[in-house]
């Protein structure tokens, strides 16, 4: 699902989630750094229907289709209306929705970066205004705003690095798939990177920077990794689009090579429960980051403080789990549906 405003336009949408508050302030206050934030001057927002903005730096793939859905679910069993822009990994286009959404004077401004530290200026222009912001998936450098929703980015790329350390016996040859354009998503290399060293018979022997929006296909990537490296044991990627592109290389290549993701999603999964060259994903909660993002915007809105930092669950999938389960779960990310399939929170 992909929706592109440059326009504000309203936004209504019910899928019935049955989420209590009492529950979700459960939820969130497991994964939290608490932190009481004094509202600046808000009084143009007091009685007034309520109204959000979303700029979103991605709205494709699994990930943007449940960060999506998150917001217009919130808004709509809380109340208000929401409108919703697509940047599209445009660092520009997302910078001037930002601003527009500021003259706006919305009640709470939600934002998803692509590139977290180009929108920086952006978002501290959005902050000095006085609207609340609350910020999805990544933490905006050179900022203080009203309270993120996010994964921990370095557990998300160290945990598969321990998965293929200990499928390899702790020896063996390495390539990395990195995307370091978002200072959160770097983060996950560096935290692949901090359990590598810990395998002195473990060789990185390519790392390859990505772009997202280039012209270059994470397929192609990883085909020039196949075809530079004719012994390769393992392909450690930062995001789960490499991952699916290059469990096809590896096939095409006809090697014996696994590969491992972040991000999760039906795609993903159905992947890895085939018995694929792709062997674990870290299923990441966008839909909790989205609706948190929201949640906490009505708290603030109605005079209550919200948390700093809302860090949102993440599992670790792999075949075992999935081969239980009758269908490809789609709604893990809601709150409370994880439960519900036996799965554990691992960050």
């Amino acid at each position: 699902m992909t929706m592109e405003s440059e326009a504000p336009k309203l936004v209504s949408h019910h899928r019935g989630i049955q989420l209590t508050r009492r529950g979700l302030l459960s939820a969130g206050a497991a994964a939290t750094v608490a932190a009481t934030l004094l509202r600046p001057d808000y009084s143009w927002a007091q009685n007034t229907d309520k109204t959000f903005c979303a700029s979103l730096g991605w709205t494709v793939w699994e990930s943007g289709r449940h960060i999506v859905n998150g917001y217009k679910d919130a808004v709509e069993r809380l109340g208000g209306t929401l409108t919703i822009a697509d940047a599209n990994y445009d660092v520009k286009k997302q910078a001037d929705q930002i601003l527009a959404f500021v003259e706006a004077k919305p009640t709470a401004i939600f934002i998803t970066p692509a590139d977290s530290a180009a929108i920086s200026p952006a978002v501290q222009q959005a902050v000095a205004s006085g609207i609340p912001i609350f910020i999805g998936d990544s933490y905006v450098p050179g900022t203080t705003v009203t309270s993120t929703a996010m994964s921990n980015n370095f557990g998300l790329g160290a945990y598969p690095a321990e998965f293929i350390a200990k499928s390899l016996n702790g020896k063996g040859k390495v390539a990395l798939v990195s995307l370091p354009s978002n200072e959160s998503w770097d983060q996950r290399t560096l935290g692949a990177k901090s359990v590598f060293a810990r395998f002195p018979d473990i060789e990185i022997v390519s790392e390859i920077a990505f772009a997202l929006g280039g012209s270059t296909t994470p397929r192609q990537v990883v085909d020039q990794i196949l075809t530079a490296n004719s012994e390769l044991d393992a392909i450690w990627t930062a995001w789960d689009g490499a991952a699916s592109e290059g469990t096809l290389a590896i096939r095409a290549a006809g090697r014996d090579t696994i590969i491992t993701g972040i991000d999760g999603g039906q795609q993903s999964f159905e992947y890895i429960k085939a018995g694929s060259p792709f062997k674990i994903t870290m299923a990441q909660s966008f839909y909790e980051m989205a609706y948190m993002n929201a949640f906490y915007a009505q708290e603030v809105a109605a005079g209550r403080p919200a948390p700093r930092f809302v860090i949102t669950p993440a599992y670790a999938v792999t075949k075992d789990v999935l081969d239980p389960l009758n269908t490809i779960p789609d709604n893990y990310d809601v709150p409370g549906e994880a439960t519900k399939l036996g799965w554990n929170r691992v960050l």
